[in-house]
């Protein structure tokens, strides 16, 4: 018995969605076509807005990648030298002691640097991710808005 009426709830729920998935359609008839065609050239004009800040930022992405490379040998290089002015300043004066200072300084703003770097090309990877997810929703609203016009031509045709 729970079976049956489990199977009936669930006839019972499909039939209900697709009415509702046919009945969502915003426009319905021909005289809906004038919105129908104005909406689908600015989704089609914000698709073009997308794809070209999607190849900009994708384009940016590589030299941001190398920007990273060189400041991390930079950063790498000012460790070295802050290691040995260290090295020195154990056995030296005050004035190796200074010396010793200035190049740690130097080293930590290079890694703050790389850190920086790093940073950049983290938010320009969000930044393509949600222009990807942005294209997706109106390449997927362009092709709601072509069914729509299927529906309505085929209507009128009648």
């Amino acid at each position: 018995m729970r079976t049956l009426t489990y199977r009936i709830i669930t006839i019972f729920c499909l039939v209900i969605a697709a009415n509702l998935d046919a009945s969502s359609q915003k426009y319905k008839k021909a005289e809906d076509t004038l919105k129908l065609n104005k909406e689908y050239a600015e989704v089609n004009r914000d698709i073009a807005d997308i794809n070209l800040k999607l190849a900009e930022a994708k384009n940016e992405l590589p030299g941001l990648q190398q920007n990273v490379v060189s400041q991390n040998s930079q950063a790498q290089r000012a460790a070295i030298e802050s290691s040995e002015e260290a090295a020195k300043a154990t056995g030296g004066d005050l004035g190796d002691a200074k010396k010793a200072k200035k190049k740690a300084n130097k080293a930590l703003d290079e890694a703050e640097d790389v850190e920086k770097a790093e940073d950049k090309i983290k938010d320009k990877n969000n930044r393509i991710k949600k222009l990807a997810s942005q294209l997706e929703k109106k390449q997927k609203r362009l092709r709601e808005l072509e069914e729509m016009r299927i529906n309505i031509t085929g209507r009128s045709a009648r």
